[in-house]
């Protein structure tokens, strides 16, 4: 996962930089939809930071032999749910506020 987020930052890179354009050559719907796009870029970003914290998280998790446990309750995490999201703390029940 760490190296698939990885490449994927590297390619976001590039959208997340500052809208230059010539306001000669582009019309003023074009400033928008790459000023839109922009902002797009940043939020892909944001989610792939977060996403970045939460698999160092696990992978501490997983040296501090607690990895597969809830945090919320210590019962252990469905081998399923931590399939589907391995970077997943809690379990199923703590999930649903129960």
């Amino acid at each position: 996962m760490q190296s698939e987020l990885a490449d994927e930052t590297q390619r976001g890179t590039e959208g997340t930089k500052t809208v230059m354009l010539d306001q000669q050559s582009v019309g003023r719907l074009s400033r928008m939809d790459a000023i839109q796009n922009q902002a797009i870029a940043q939020a892909a970003q944001a989610r792939r930071e977060q996403l970045k914290s939460r698999i160092q998280s696990a992978l501490a998790r997983i040296e501090e032999d607690e990895f597969g446990y809830c945090v919320e309750c210590g019962d252990e995490i469905a081998p399923k749910r931590l399939d589907l999201d391995p970077t997943t703390t809690i379990c199923v029940t703590c999930a649903a506020g129960s």
